[in-house]
């Protein structure tokens, strides 16, 4: 439901002066302002200098949460997407001001009033479809009769503010996407590229022909290399490094046959009473008792054979189900549908995404009974559907649902359907409202079954997780330091594992999985600090920090899984060029690491490999070298190892695209490019992030 519903519903009119406030403030600042300020001089961050203010912040986060009933993980994806937006609008808005970019009033009147209005689903007229722009004008007319700070700020977060952003960014790109311009010479280059195609023999001396451990890579090398290519090594955040032991606090056998046996103990009971529904409410079961009947098709289970062949009031288990043991009971059996079709007209009363309530529940039943009343009375159903009904996926069409099967909708809509015979209507309540609904078809009768099952999860005794947490903080306190930290884990058999590149937002650790809090402890600690037992699902994880990796040019040990290969064939190179690869002609070059000349035909310029082998960029470079046509190169030092080459040929094969479409795809390609401003932006940014001091 949107803003602007949930505010018309505590008053018709209360919208329009909400909306006008917000918008003739905007336009007599006659262009578009900053936007507002919380006052709270603690900082979230700042971006080039501008402050993210943690109150404006939670503000739009605590909407955001509202939006989508978010928690738990989904929480901490939309604190990193609030804090992507404001730095994205910070790095624009700076930008907008360098360019001169504004949006006038009359623009924005011209957008909240014209095709694309983000009010038009406040304003259109359900009958008609048609935007009552007239009356979403006079709306703003009424701009003294309301003047709630709250619901302002409202109306401008959720339409006004994004509809000024959207304005602005749409200028930006349409900027970037006209300054894209392909010269003449450049498509006939890149047709000329494509198009080449070249042969050529040659002698080849691979890497792998030297072993790995003879070619030792020094920090001092790793550094060199990392120095030549700093753009490629630079690190935009700091990083913190771990290693940790994991004590398992997971249900043991012990534990697990406890729970067997709890249940075992239910059986006769559940077998003879009446009230099944009663019986699982009062001994407990993870399983919820569905009072309906479901097809054998509808039972997701290894054994829905075993289980539909019982009879009425017998007992299927105990057997482990992922986690639990479950015993099932057939408690019923009846000749069912397996799709049914009906229209309905829905009031109502909760957002259907969120869950919070939009209409009191007495006024959504009082406004469904009037409509069946009319109904019944002879009133059009589907003049009443378009008119009054919240499900917009159906109202367009006569509230027709067409056959759908058991299960597909809410529960109480779904039992009644399949309950009842065709014809049949009535009222019915669900969590989202309450339905008027008629029953107009059921179609393939058959055996349907209501199932009632006992589920007990096996979990860990308080027994298995003292006993783990006893021996983590045992292991924590006798390592406090790295050498007795290694030690310890060796004497006690754990594995020892470490987590590199943690960052300090991060909610994940690779390994262990979501862990926040050991995230906060990484950065509130010093090298060589050993933390408290943590737990973490089914276990207590000890770990010592064993690095704080600065922002800017990796360290050597920090590059070194990304360089030390590289490095590595680059020195592997020398040693072939220098003391292996000799001779004046292919053969003898060949000849000289033990391979024979090879040939590589149709080679392409625009697809630089070479088959059998991989990418060889600066192999292919030189095929298309016409100083080499019939000559032997220098060693080339390639990916995959040293090679000679003679170009033997070089030819263009057929144009398969004519220029115009060339040009036309090159100035699409540059383009795109719009779309990636933010990005650049944002990069060349200075940006303190302190969202890990608050969250």
């Amino acid at each position: 439901m949107s803003v602007i519903q949930s505010i018309r519903d505590k008053g018709a009119w209360v919208i329009f002066g909400i909306i006008a406030l917000a918008l003739i403030a905007f336009i007599l600042q006659d262009g578009v302002g900053r936007g507002r300020s919380a006052n709270n001089n603690t900082d979230m961050g700042k971006v080039n200098g501008v402050k993210i203010e943690r109150l404006a912040f939670e503000e739009k986060l605590a909407m955001q949460e509202r939006m989508y009933g978010a928690q738990g993980a989904q929480r901490e994806q939309l604190i990193g997407s609030v804090w992507n937006q404001e730095v994205e609008r910070i790095v624009l808005q700076q930008e907008y001001e360098k360019l001169g970019l504004q949006v006038t009033s009359k623009e924005l009147t011209d957008i909240l009033f014209g095709e694309n209005s983000p009010l038009k689903n406040e304003f259109t007229d359900p009958a008609t479809g048609v935007f009552k722009v007239a009356e979403a004008k006079q709306a703003f007319a009424q701009i003294k009769k309301n003047k709630n700070a709250e619901q302002v700020n409202m109306i401008n977060s959720a339409y006004i503010e994004p509809t000024i952003e959207q304005a602005l960014r749409t200028k930006y790109q349409a900027l970037l996407q006209q300054s894209a311009y392909v010269p003449k010479w450049m498509v006939e280059k890149q047709m000329a590229d494509n198009n080449a195609i070249a042969s050529i023999s040659y002698a080849f001396a691979p890497y792998n022909s030297i072993a790995d451990s003879t070619v030792k890579v020094s920090d001092d090398e790793i550094s060199a290399y990392v120095s030549k290519h700093a753009s490629e090594f630079k690190k935009e955040e700091e990083t913190r490094g771990i290693a940790y032991v994991s004590f398992n606090a997971a249900p043991s056998s012990v534990d697990s046959a406890t729970v067997l046996n709890q249940l075992k103990s239910y059986r006769t009971e559940f077998a003879t009473t009446e009230d099944t529904k009663g019986f699982l409410n009062k001994v407990g079961s993870d399983l919820p008792f569905y009072d309906s009947y479901f097809g054998k098709s509808k039972l997701q289970m290894a054994m829905k054979d075993s289980l539909t062949s019982l009879a009425v009031g017998n007992i299927y288990g105990p057997y482990l189900d992922g986690g639990s043991y479950v015993m099932a009971k057939m408690v019923g059996v009846k000749n069912w549908p397996d799709s049914v079709t009906v229209r309905h007209i829905l009031i109502g009363t909760a957002n259907p995404q969120t869950g919070q309530q939009i209409k009191p529940d007495s006024v959504g039943k009082k406004q469904a009974d009037s409509i069946a009343a009319a109904i019944k009375g002879g009133a059009d159903f589907n003049a009443l559907c378009m008119k009054y009904s919240d499900d917009a996926g159906s109202k367009e069409k006569g509230g027709v649902y067409p056959y759908f099967e058991q299960g597909k909708m809410v529960m109480g809509f779904n039992d009644y359907v399949f309950n009842n015979p065709v014809g049949s209507k009535s009222v019915v309540k669900t969590e989202f409202g309450y339905h008027y609904i008629e029953i107009l078809g059921q179609k393939n009768f058959g055996p349907a079954y209501k199932i009632g099952y006992l589920a007990k999860p096996i979990v860990a005794s308080n027994e298995t997780v003292s006993a783990a947490e006893t021996a983590a903080a045992q292991f924590a306190t006798t390592s406090k330091n790295k050498k007795a930290f290694d030690d310890n884990a060796l004497k006690s058999n754990l594995q020892l594992m470490t987590a590199a590149e943690i960052k300090a937002n991060d909610n994940q650790i690779v390994g262990i999985g979501a862990s926040r809090t050991l995230v906060r402890w990484a950065y509130d600690n010093s090298v060589g600090t050993v933390s408290e037992p943590t737990e973490v699902g089914d276990r207590y994880v000890v770990a010592i920090l064993t690095s704080v990796n600065k922002a800017g040019t990796m360290s050597a040990a920090e590059a070194r899984p990304l360089v030390e290969a590289i490095v590595r064939s680059t020195k592997k190179a020398k040693i072939i060029i220098d003391t292996k690869f000799k001779g004046t002609t292919l053969e003898a070059l060949a000849g000289s690491v033990g391979t024979a000349v090879q040939r590589a035909d149709s080679i392409s310029f625009s697809t630089p490999f070479i088959p059998n082998l991989g990418s060889e960029p600066k192999v292919i470079g030189a095929a298309f070298n016409k100083a080499l046509q019939g000559k032997i190169s220098e060693p080339i030092a390639g990916t995959s190892g040293v090679f000679a080459i003679r170009v033997e040929n070089n030819s263009a094969k057929p144009a398969t695209a004519d220029a115009l479409a060339l040009k036309q795809n090159l100035i699409q390609a540059a383009r795109m490019a719009a779309y990636r401003g933010a990005d650049a932006l944002r990069k060349s940014a200075t940006i303190v992030d302190n969202r890990s001091k608050f969250y």
